[in-house]
């Protein structure tokens, strides 16, 4: 098949350090931590008190009461990253097809908020099934893609990806996937997250998977340090614009960079655990540098997964040196969820957006709270503390998630 080619147009985030991307851009260039402890709700007698929330979202600046009552946190998030993308992109009703526009939308938890608030309430009523009529609506995950397209009248390719924390990574892929086919012309893809809630951070506590320093909690997300103790949750949304390349020339729209592989596999080993050698982490990335058409040598940056657990941060780099071998040394690697936190099915866009940026401006965000190296992570090019000028043509995000799924999203500055 003569696949066509795919660009990225439009950009939108939410995030712990900036409410839109140029702010979380310039912080993550600044080393800017968004962790601190958590104002939600009352932590006494949590393990965890600490997380990244996003701060002075005031819903109503965007949705009248009426309107934000009907939604989660998780899609008010997604619908501002997705019009900031769509208004950066340029896409209006006069120059796209509305038809041809779709919307894939990924989250791991959806209204996991709504649902907790809605079960307490039943519990508190003593048994009384009184329900709110948006419970279901606001719950399912899939709603935010809907959304997204009944406020712009997009009538293309509609749903969403549930791939735990790889899960907006994984409806890039999709979106990908399409626009190469001839699917569609433009598609609106990432992801959105609002889990600091109790049922989450006391989830994440007991499995031992979220830090405890709670004293200290800027210091807190620390990937691929000797004393790193888990990840800290974080929330917020990311949005990408696809567009096939001829549809975007067409209209005249600015180009970020060029979306030319996605690799995806499984673990296949355990529910939460890494594979130890990061067999699919490799297969990932070997498949999304092939797709691409790219020699491994040709990869001068890789935003990790990095979260900051003693397991995860191991193996990563274990798969990174075994698949590209002496040249692994000289990959720029970072971690941004030093700064934003793990944005679960947010954080593979949210990073994406990161990969696209680094690419634009030629240089890397650093990972921060660097104080100690790890003897069991390999010694590789990682920029720790400072950003970092770097010239970078071509470079990959990847994003991992619970069950073991592996995403790798291949990103190349745009030449026609």
């Amino acid at each position: 098949m003569n696949l066509k080619r795919v660009v990225v147009t439009g950009l939108g985030s939410l995030t712990p350090i900036g409410n839109d991307v140029a702010t979380m851009w310039n912080a993550m260039l600044t080393g800017l931590s968004g962790a601190g402890p958590i104002t939600r709700f009352d932590t006494t007698e949590f393990k965890c008190k600490i997380a990244c929330e996003v701060k002075g979202f005031d819903p109503l600046n965007y949705f009248d009461r009426k309107e934000s009552k009907k939604m989660d946190l998780f899609s008010q998030y997604g619908l501002v990253a997705s019009e900031e993308a769509i208004v950066d992109s340029g896409i209006t009703d006069d120059n796209v097809d509305k038809r041809r526009v779709g919307v894939i939308w990924g989250s791991g938890n959806g209204g996991v908020q709504t649902f907790q608030e809605e079960v307490r309430g039943y519990e508190k009523g003593g048994g009384i099934p009184r329900f709110s009529p948006f419970f279901c609506t606001r719950m399912i995950s899939n709603i935010c893609a809907g959304l997204i397209s009944i406020k712009h009248g997009f009538v293309g390719p509609n749903y969403c990806t549930v791939a735990a924390c790889a899960s907006s990574a994984a409806a890039i892929s999709d979106a990908f996937n399409l626009l190469r086919l001839g699917k569609a012309d433009v598609i609106i893809a990432g992801g959105s997250e609002a889990a600091v809630v109790e049922c989450s951070i006391g989830g994440f506590a007991s499995m031992q998977a979220l830090s405890l320093r709670n004293d200290d909690p800027t210091t807190a997300s620390r990937p691929f340090d000797r004393d790193r103790d888990g990840f800290v949750l974080g929330e917020g949304a990311g949005a990408l614009v696809l567009e096939e390349m001829e549809h975007a020339l067409r209209r005249g729209a600015k180009i970020y960079a060029e979306l030319t592989g996605c690799g995806l596999s499984a673990d296949a080993y355990h529910i939460t655990a890494s594979h130890p050698e990061g067999l699919g982490a490799h297969e990932a990335m070997r498949q999304a540098v092939e797709e691409s058409g790219m020699a491994l040598s040709d990869v001068d940056h890789i935003n990790t997964h990095g979260t900051s657990t003693p397991i995860g941060d191991i193996s990563e780099p274990k798969a990174i040196a075994s698949l590209f071998g002496q040249h692994a040394k000289e990959i720029k690697l970072t971690s941004t969820k030093s700064m934003t936190g793990h944005l679960l099915g947010a954080a593979g866009c949210v990073e994406a957006i990161a990969t696209i940026l680094s690419i634009k401006d030629s240089v890397v965000p650093p990972t921060i709270n660097h104080y100690n190296d790890d003897p069991k992570i390999e010694p590789l090019g990682f920029v720790f503390n400072k950003a970092e000028k770097h010239d970078i043509n071509f470079a990959l995000s990847n994003a991992f998630g619970f069950g073991g799924h592996n995403v790798s999203l291949a990103f190349r500055k745009f030449e026609y």
